[in-house]
């Protein structure tokens, strides 16, 4: 069992017993990240002796011991530059706060584990992968353990990466979209409150438009505020076009007025349009409350439709709802069929004088397939 924690400054040979440098980080592709395949770094990062940097592909190393020795001529190695697309384990991940997409929270890396031959198996970020990396070298070994695998392993495939609050130059700008964009936006949103209003901004700018407006939606306002504020503009106004007006309102409201003005410019004409007219209300008014939103039902809604909604109301709430409100009732109920886990918010009226004549003969009486 090889500790990415124990790894840093393993001696590393050249054919000829001769020291070449250190190893000093693990090269991982960005595509790799929460891969549900067989995952091994491309390859290991070593600092010779002059300071330089290369990048030693695993087929060239081999264990001898407690070093790691060249199979190859040290003039057949690749220098590895800043600009190189690849995740650096010990630098971009251990240490580094990272998301378990099961457990929808944010973990930190105590450590991070791989088999004899490299294969990464997850994360470990128990108390023992802190100790781990702090305990003598005699006590625990170098380089490689011979202990199993930790029984609070985060598996690898469960793994997104979030951007830091220091950012290096690796890949990290943006997290993967793969796995976090298969949440439910209100889990989206649960992680986004574990993070930074940065890390936050990082994450939804990683999502598509229509997750990440949802996912907006479900944040506190004030967190909305900062994160908006970590955004690009023009990133920022196109999840905003995406959001509902009264949603977009009230979050431009909390703005800077320049901050705001600038992100109604670079939303559509007919987006940004609705929102200002919104804008013109105070926020605890009617007018500030509302939406320009509105369900439309089509033609092809039947009576029968909604009497079937009128009666399921009664006998799951004990309210009697107004002939006018029981279209709407339907409407959500299809909405809903459509919409697992969604939300929807119905005006509901009724006067139990005025309909229950009315409804003591339709839902009694057999009630046609369609409106007359």
């Amino acid at each position: 069992m090889l500790y990415l924690s124990q790894l840093p400054g393993t001696p590393v040979e050249e054919q000829q017993d001769t020291r070449l440098g250190k190893l000093i980080d693990v090269l991982l592709n960005p595509e790799d990240v929460g891969s549900s395949a067989a995952v091994y770094p491309y390859a290991l990062l070593v600092e010779d002796e002059e300071d330089r940097l290369w990048r030693v592909p695993l087929a060239a190393l081999t264990w001898q011991d407690e070093l790691l020795q060249l199979r190859v001529p040290a003039s057949e190695l690749t220098p590895f530059a800043p600009s190189d697309q690849a995740i650096r384990l010990v630098q971009d991940v251990l240490d580094k706060q990272v998301i378990d997409i099961e457990r929808k929270k944010t973990v930190r890396v105590n450590d991070v584990c791989f088999t004899d031959d490299w294969r990464l198996l997850g994360i470990d970020n128990s108390n023992l992968g802190l100790i781990r990396r702090i305990a003598p070298v005699w006590l625990l070994g170098k380089g490689r353990n011979t202990s199993g695998v930790p029984t609070n392993l985060i598996p690898w495939e469960r793994i997104e990466l979030l951007r830091q609050e220091q950012a290096s130059a690796s890949p990290l700008s943006r997290v993967s979209g793969g796995h976090l964009g298969d949440l439910h936006p209100a889990d989206i949103a649960q992680i986004v409150h574990q993070l930074t209003p940065n890390q936050g901004a990082h994450l939804l700018e990683g999502l598509d438009d229509e997750t990440a407006a949802d996912t907006m939606e479900e944040i506190d306002t004030d967190l909305q505020r900062d994160i908006l504020a970590n955004l690009p503009p023009e990133r920022g106004a196109t999840i905003l076009q995406a959001m509902s007006p009264d949603e977009i309102a009230d979050l431009l409201a909390r703005m800077p007025e320049e901050r705001s003005e600038e992100l109604l410019r670079l939303m559509k004409p007919e987006e940004s349009e609705d929102v200002q007219d919104l804008l013109e209300y105070e926020p605890d008014t009617a007018g500030g409350l509302m939406t320009t939103d509105y369900v439309a039902l089509s033609q092809g809604k039947t009576v029968a439709e909604a009497l079937e909604a009128v009666r399921e109301c009664c006998e799951c709430e004990g309210i009697l709802p107004a002939l006018e409100s029981a279209h709407a009732l339907a409407g959500a109920r299809r909405w809903a069929a459509q919409h697992p886990g969604g939300r929807v918010l119905i005006g509901l009226s009724g006067r139990g004088d005025k309909d229950m004549p009315t409804l003591s003969r339709t839902l009694i009486a057999p009630v046609p397939e369609k409106a007359p």
